[in-house]
C-alpha cells in the first residue's frame, strides 16, 4: 500500500506536529489555543493498494506447519506480539478453543482459518457505540461483539496457540454494497478492525474473523499496534465542561487500475 496524497483539516485552529509511534504509524499531535463549541477532524487519504491475485494459494505454498516454529531472531522481534493482551482470560479462552477446536491440525494457515471460522460462527455481531473493547472472556460470555471485540478474541486465541498477533485498524471496502448486489459484509461504513498473524514462512497475514476473510484487498489498513487500546483513532483531553461525539462518517471509494506497483 502506498499513500499518494493526504490531508488533515481541523477546527478550531490547531498547531499540528507529526510523529511516528513505536510501531511506525504516523500520528498527528494537535495543540489548541482557542476555545470552541465543536471539534471537527476531517482526514482524507488517497491510497494505491496492490493486492495479490489468489493470495491464499501463494500463502498456503509457503506457510509452515502447526505448531508454529519461529527462529531465534523472529522470537526476539515478535516477543511482545506473542504475549496475551488479557492474560487473566487465558483459562476461559483455552477452554473455548478446546471446545471449538479440540484437535487443531494441518498447516499454520489451516489452523488459523479454522480459528477465524470458529469466531465468525460462534458469535453474533452487535454494533456498539460505547468506547473500549470487550475482553475475550466477556465476548465468550455474552456471545456477541463488534469487529474490534472479535479481533481481540482472535488475536489472544492465536497467541494462545503460539502465534504472534497484532491489532489492525482501518476501513473495509464493501464491494457488494458499492455495487448494489450480493450480501453486504459486516463493518463497512465505519472504522473496522481485524488482526495480523505472523505465519511462519509467509510473514504477516490479515485475518478478519468478523467477515471470515483472509488476505483480502478489501481491508484498507491505517495502523497496526500490539493492543487495541494503542489504536484509538482520536484521543486527548479537554477542559471546561463535558463533550460527546455527535457523528462519525466513513466513505471508501475504490477503483481498479492497470498500473503496476511503484518501483
Amino acid at each position: 500500500m502506498r499513500i499518494l496524497d493526504s490531508s488533515l483539516t481541523v477546527s478550531p485552529r490547531a498547531d499540528v506536529h507529526w510523529a511516528f509511534d513505536t510501531f511506525g504509524n504516523s500520528v498527528a499531535l494537535l495543540s489548541f489555543h482557542d476555545t470552541a463549541d465543536e471539534l471537527v477532524i476531517e482526514s482524507e487519504l488517497l491510497l494505491s493498494r496492490y493486492g495479490l491475485d489468489a493470495p491464499l494459494e501463494r500463502i498456503a505454498r509457503y506457510a509452515g506447519a502447526y505448531p508454529a516454529q519461529y527462529d531465534a531472531d523472529e522470537l526476539i522481534d515478535l516477543g511482545a506480539f506473542l504475549m496475551a493482551d488479557q492474560p487473566r482470560d487465558r483459562e476461559v479462552l483455552a477452554a473455548w478453543i478446546a471446545q471449538e477446536m479440540p484437535h487443531p491440525a494441518g498447516s499454520s494457515l489451516q489452523v488459523l482459518r479454522a480459528l477465524a471460522t470458529s469466531v465468525h460462527g460462534a458469535f453474533g455481531y452487535a454494533r456498539r457505540e460505547a468506547e473500549g473493547v470487550q475482553t475475550p472472556a466477556e465476548t465468550i460470555r455474552l456471545g456477541t461483539g463488534t469487529c474490534r471485540d472479535f479481533a481481540l478474541l482472535f488475536m489472544d486465541a492465536a497467541r494462545c496457540l503460539g502465534f504472534a498477533a497484532r491489532f489492525v485498524t482501518g476501513y473495509l471496502h464493501d464491494e457488494a454494497a458499492a455495487n448494489g448486489s450480493g450480501e453486504d459484509m459486516t463493518g463497512g461504513g465505519a472504522t473496522h478492525a481485524w488482526a495480523d498473524i505472523f505465519v511462519p514462512g509467509a510473514g504477516w497475514v490479515e485475518f478478519d474473523p468478523t467477515n471470515r476473510i483472509v488476505a483480502s484487498r478489501n481491508l484498507i489498513r491505517v495502523a497496526t499496534t500490539r493492543t487495541p487500546s494503542q489504536a484509538r483513532p482520536v484521543s486527548g483531553t479537554f477542559e471546561h465542561g463535558g463533550g460527546r461525539q455527535l457523528s462519525l462518517e466513513v466513505t471508501v471509494h475504490v477503483s481498479d487500475t492497470q498500473s503496476g506497483p511503484p518501483l
